[in-house]
């Protein structure tokens, strides 16, 4: 096995190193009632630490990228903070990256307070990579990409997501003259617009981007025109494989030449498999072979 990249390096090539050699799969913590209640666990903080610190010591040790969902924590006060605190420190001490979900999305000096909340070393929620939303202007988000690129984390920023109700806003056209500038002339879609975003923050960087896109793996296939601009030199995260019912086999309609850089993102369908952490970590490596199975990586 190579050594692990260095912190100071940016966070599109370690993940690039994590998914070479660990495989391309990312794993989410989402300690929702229904799966607590399944593991025989109390909905409350006591039952949320437990279920993420199984999670985290069955798989922080194989899989690329763990995954928690800021509001299964939040929703619990400081008590569920504190755990998801823990939660990001044991998963990246075990050698995991954190994707820390909680498509934040602000202006000005609060959008940089959040970006300080995830993404500055020292804070007690510092993550590898956070979600964000650019629907208040990709511009808005300018706040968090600098403070992703100094220091060496990543963003994914939503594109064309996983639920049917973000097409009316995703798939809405932008005249030419829009934010995304000169190299949106003629115009386009919104979600093409933040893609084109996208590819300039990464322009040039080597082995990959540090600025991805969340783009759902049920979105089906793509228009000619946004399939071409999926490619943006950075990770694409797809969530929807399982539950929301994609599968594996979907991927290369969806994502085409993009298909090097996917990150596929699962929940349910490994966390189900809990308490037992040799569950877990079966479910993960099942699932882990059917996506080497389709993207060549195996």
């Amino acid at each position: 096995m190579s050594q692990r990249p260095t912190h100071a390096e940016p966070f599109g090539a370690r993940l690039r190193h994590a998914m070479d050699v660990r495989g391309p799969l990312c794993v989410g913590i989402d300690p929702h009632a229904a799966l607590l209640s399944d593991w025989g666990l109390r909905d409350d903080a006591d039952g949320l630490e437990r279920f993420a610190r199984t999670v985290v010591d069955a798989l922080a040790g194989s899989v690329a990228v763990l995954k928690p969902q800021s509001a299964f924590f939040e929703r619990f006060g400081a008590r569920g903070v504190a755990a998801l605190e823990r939660t990001v420190a044991d998963a990246r001490a075990a050698g995991a990256l954190v994707l820390m979900d909680a498509k934040r999305g602000d202006i000005g000096s609060t959008m940089a307070a959040y970006a300080d909340a995830y993404l500055a070393p020292g804070s007690p929620l510092f993550s590898d990579a956070l979600t964000v939303s650019p629907y208040l202007g990709y511009g808005s988000l300018r706040p968090a990409v600098e403070r992703a690129r100094a220091a060496g984390c990543g963003l994914f920023v939503l594109a064309l997501t996983s639920n049917p109700e973000g097409a009316e806003i995703q798939h809405a056209t932008v005249a030419g003259t829009g934010t995304a500038g000169a190299e949106d002339a003629g115009g386009g879609s919104v979600a093409g617009a933040v893609l084109r975003q996208l590819a300039a923050e990464n322009a040039d960087a080597e082995p990959m981007g540090s600025f991805g896109a969340v783009v759902g793996a049920t979105v089906g296939e793509t228009p000619s025109a946004l399939g071409a601009q999926l490619d943006v030199n950075g990770p694409l995260l797809a969530p929807g494989i399982g539950a929301q019912g994609a599968t594996a086999e979907d991927l290369p309609t969806v994502f085409g030449p993009a298909l090097r850089n996917l990150l596929p993102s699962v929940s349910r369908s490994v966390l189900r498999h809990g308490p037992s952490a040799a569950g877990l970590r079966s479910a993960a490596a099942a699932e882990a072979d059917r996506l080497a199975a389709v993207l060549g990586t195996g």
